[in-house]
């Protein structure tokens, strides 16, 4: 009797050794397929689906949705959560397929800014496109001196000065007639102040350039 009672309290016994040790085991693959499950994890930011330019006013629609890795770079990029439905403002260039950077978007910029479209006399840089920033050049038609004729001197001009320093080219617009000129149409934003002298100077028919301000590296 003794004997198996002695046996039946063998049965139980329990040693606590094992237990801390399946404890630490369990812990540690539950913190193993925790930081799997956290690398793999993914959060949807915005991409831009062509270049935008500062001033343009955009909605979710206008954009792409791409996935990114959860962590602190998502943090650093426009998601669908920070876009409202009214739409957000860009404040500074993005190119097309570039992530949007959070800090790029605004509600109230580009107030400043105006868009006008001028006619350069000579051909554009190839560094010239959307989202770059160039001076807008004018240079005057010649003054006429008392008793000369305009056609005494004709095409004449002043030395060219800087009319608008960074500006953002929009778009560059081709050209639709058949006779082919060294010149281009490119839409710009510029600041409300300086629109009245690139106004005067269309107007009065100076010779208008863009030179660009950022040069790719390498040029």
């Amino acid at each position: 009797m003794a004997e198996k009672d002695s046996k039946r309290k063998r049965s139980f016994w329990f040693d606590p050794r094992f237990a801390i040790g399946l404890v630490l085991v369990l812990a540690s693959v539950a913190g193993v397929v925790g930081l799997v499950s956290q690398a793999n994890a993914s959060v949807d930011v915005f991409a831009a689906r062509t270049t935008l330019t500062p001033g343009e006013h955009v909605s979710a629609s206008d954009l792409v949705s791409t996935s990114v890795r959860a962590g602190q770079i998502q943090k650093l990029y426009l998601s669908a959560a920070q876009v409202p439905s009214s739409g957000v403002v860009i404040t500074r260039a993005v190119h097309a397929g570039e992530l949007i950077p959070a800090s790029a978007v605004g509600s109230l910029a580009g107030a400043g800014l105006t868009s006008v479209v001028v006619s350069v006399d000579s051909a554009l840089a190839a560094s010239v496109g959307p989202g770059s920033r160039v001076d807008l050049w004018s240079a005057a038609q010649a003054t006429t001196a008392p008793g000369e004729s305009a056609e005494a001197n004709p095409g004449a001009f002043e030395a060219p000065t800087v009319l608008v320093s960074s500006a953002i080219v929009v778009r560059i617009i081709e050209q639709k007639n058949l006779v082919a000129t060294s010149g281009a149409s490119v839409e710009l934003l510029v600041p409300k102040a300086d629109t009245a002298s690139v106004l005067d100077s269309i107007a009065n028919d100076a010779a208008l350039s863009v030179v660009p301000v950022d040069l790719p590296l390498g040029q």
